[in-house]
């Protein structure tokens, strides 16, 4: 049984690294070569990019996934992967099989009234309570939506209900996916090499006839006519086609005059030639539209061997981004993550009960959240190098910083305390950072170009990465906080002493098994003692980082906008982590709080960073309110909500704490039962009123009275928690009730 509890952790780890050594090996292209057609280069949003990145991130807009099921299955079966269309195969069909791609469920629709009103309710796939609609469903209410997406725009974002928002979304993802349907060749198109070639053969008498008419003589009506038609064509193209396909003949002139098929093939009625790569993507639309995979390979071979000479640099950013997709790091990392939480939180149940156990699972978690960090590591820098700037460029990317940050810090903090907290928090951490990070990935491109004032990769490196590990800092105390909140009432796991366990090197000894010098060792606290150390470290480090970063954010405030601080709304979200962290530290210091206490302002210390991070760009003013959105405001009140919630928990008396209490005080078992239960009942009520701000803050005032009229009526009769600790590790009076 020892040897099974020695190997399995080693068993975890050679489990997930096979499957990310899996995923990382190049993959083989099928009968079409649809992934050497993702890799080819467009213009699209100011940068260079693949074709898949184009149909990855017209997907997340328009369907709010990456790729297209073929198939339903069923949640509960979890084992069963079902087929899915990959983005670049499902832009191929968009582009050149419309007749195919129309019959797949890619528009989500969610609101009840907007799909009553479209008289869809009978139409559509259901899955996991959302549904999807196909292009061929939505097409006889097409000019409903349109209208209704044209009312909505007109009000202000701030002011518009979620119907108002969800028909915008729809509407803004017909025209999206219109867009890609006609981005290489006309709508309804079926020959398009024979198209291009009328076309050319048509050229020069029409030019002529045009000629003579501008100059008062007769023209040839008939070669005008064949001419203007295809102009007509054409000009539409150029007017709506999403990608810039076509690369300049003379990149030494400028490489990134990339223009549209249909304005290529304007630009031949000037110049009398058509560039040659319209013919390359006109064979590739016939031969896919036909199902000719022979011919479609051979298009985009030819198209690749005439642009990699003069484009190299274009292909090889192509190929690279085209693996980053692929791979997924982030996506993998999150599945890591999650199953390396699950196991630390086994490992802190187990604590004290049974060792060897417990140490098993938290050996596990700790190497998964290692290798878990190792991917997030990989992704990080890949995009670095995409990109060519630091790690923090926008939203999208603090949370995926933010996340690596605190996977740092709990694989420090679980070298020195070896329970699984560390593991613990870096993987609830890590898991919530990047679903944020993937869900703000929905609104479109993450790697956009960079606005002017933001375009200096000094201060992106410095001000920008120095302020969000103070965040990533700040976050990781209040996540700690947290545990030690919901592990003190529910458990007695904070009592436990830590000592030396089987299977570790000991925490209160050094390699040879002789003790370790120091006032006081980790073998020599009980959990909640080690707990409340963590928090006041983080803290400093904290501290520190974000009034650095704040500074640094000044003097480049003041040599961007002639200023050092001007009361940014964003400034001042800053300034407030600032205060509150040096709060949280002179409390501490000044004995105003001890263990309890320091947990119930590090959790709130999560909710002064969030505003920072996300609240204050939802006010829509300030120098800082460019590239952000408002459609998180729900989901921060959700957060708010629930700290707030975390800490009146905090603040119930210690006669509730089943950690300071293991005689089953039956009023405390009580009262912190009825308090779940109040915490439920606030998020279910504050959800029926969309989470809004009066709403949230009348349900909390409630409970808040809740504990404070059981801590009126408890405390004269409350046994004192045990004697903390104060931050330089000496014996305190004991913690009144409510400290």
């Amino acid at each position: 049984m020892k040897l099974l509890l020695k190997l399995l952790p080693w068993g975890f780890l050679a489990l997930f690294a096979t499957e990310i050594a899996v995923v990382m090996m190049p993959k083989k292209d099928g009968e079409f070569h649809t992934r050497e057609f993702g890799r080819l280069p467009v213009l699209l949003g100011g940068r260079i990019q693949p074709f898949d990145s184009v149909a990855r991130n017209a997907l997340l807009q328009i369907r709010s996934t990456g790729d297209v099921p073929l198939e339903m299955v069923p949640s509960w079966q979890f084992w069963r992967h079902a087929k899915k269309l990959k983005s670049t195969e499902w832009l191929l069909e968009a582009m050149f099989r419309p007749d195919v791609a129309n019959t797949r469920p890619v528009f989500l629709i969610h609101h009840p009234d907007l799909i009553s009103e479209l008289k869809l309710s009978d139409k559509g796939i259901e899955k996991s309570g959302l549904r999807y609609y196909t292009y061929d469903e939505i097409t006889p209410v097409l000019e409903l939506i349109h209208q209704q997406g044209t009312n909505a725009s007109a009000i202000n974002d701030a002011n518009r209900t979620p119907y108002q928002k969800q028909v915008l979304k729809v509407a803004n993802a017909v025209v999206l996916y219109q867009r890609i349907q006609g981005s290489i060749q006309p709508l309804g198109t079926k020959d398009f090499v024979k198209l291009v070639d009328d076309y050319k053969a048509a050229l020069p008498a029409g030019v002529a006839a045009f000629r003579a008419q501008q100059a008062g003589e007769k023209p040839d009506e008939e070669a005008l006519r064949r001419l203007a038609r295809s102009a007509q064509l054409f000009d539409a193209l150029a007017g709506f086609a999403y990608p810039m396909v076509i690369p300049p003949l003379n990149p030494e002139e400028n490489r990134n005059a990339w223009v549209n098929t249909g304005t290529s093939l304007l630009s031949a009625i000037q110049t009398g030639e058509i560039h040659p790569v319209v013919n390359y993507f006109a064979r590739m639309a016939n031969a896919y539209g036909r199902t000719n995979a022979t011919e479609f390979n051979s298009a985009v071979a030819g198209y690749k061997q005439w642009l990699t000479p003069k484009f190299d640099k274009e292909t090889k950013k192509g190929r690279a981004e085209f693996y980053y997709n692929d791979v997924k790091a982030f996506l993998h990392a999150t599945i890591i993550y999650i199953f390396a939480f699950v196991l630390a939180g086994g490992a802190l149940l187990s604590f004290g009960t049974l060792p060897n156990l417990s140490e098993t699972l938290r050996r596990s978690s700790y190497y998964l959240i290692a290798l878990a960090f190792v991917v997030h590591t990989f992704g990080l820098i890949y995009r670095m190098a995409l990109e060519g700037r630091p790690p923090v460029t926008n939203l999208y990317s603090s949370a995926i910083f933010i996340g690596w940050g605190a996977c740092l810090l709990g694989l420090f903090l679980e070298r020195v305390y070896k329970v699984g907290l560390g593991c613990a928090v870096a993987g609830f951490t890590g898991f919530i950072t990047l679903l944020i990070a993937h869900n703000l990935a929905l609104g479109g491109d993450t790697m956009e170009m960079m606005r002017a004032v933001l375009d200096t990769n000094f201060w992106l490196a410095t001000h920008v990465v120095v302020v969000t590990l103070g965040y990533s800092a700040t976050f990781f105390a209040g996540l700690l906080a947290v545990a030690y909140i919901l592990l003190g009432l529910f458990t007695s796991i904070l009592s436990n002493r830590l000592g030396k366990r089987e299977g570790t090197g000991g925490a209160a000894t050094n390699g040879n098994g002789a003790a370790t010098a120091g006032a006081k060792r980790p073998g020599d606290l009980d959990l909640g003692k080690a707990l409340a150390k963590m928090v006041y470290a983080i803290v400093c480090f904290a501290t520190l980082f974000s009034f650095v970063g704040t500074v640094l954010g000044g003097i480049w405030a003041d040599q961007s906008w002639g200023r050092f601080w001007g009361w940014d709304p964003k400034e001042n979200g800053a300034l407030l982590i600032v205060l509150w962290n040096v709060i949280i530290l002179h409390a501490r210091w000044g004995g105003l709080v001890r263990d309890r206490g320091l947990m119930t302002l590090a959790v709130f210390g999560s909710i002064v960073t969030s505003f920072s991070w996300f609240g204050v760009n939802m006010l829509g003013i300030g120098l800082h309110s460019y590239g952000f959105m408002d459609a998180a405001f729900t989901w921060l009140m959700m957060f708010i909500t629930s700290q707030l919630l975390l800490i009146g928990d905090g603040l119930l008396p210690a006669s509730c704490w089943q950690s300071f209490h293991k005689d089953r005080n039956a009023l405390g078992t009580k009262v912190r039962w009825i308090a779940v239960g109040l915490n439920v009942l606030v998020m279910g009520i504050a959800s029926l009123f969309d989470y809004n701000l009066y709403s949230c803050l009348g349900l909390v005032g409630g409970f808040y009275l809740f504990v404070l009229a059981i801590s009126l009526t408890s405390g004269s009769a409350t046994p004192s928690a045990p004697a903390e600790t104060s931050s330089g590790g000496n014996k305190t009076a004991p913690a009144p009730a409510g400290a």
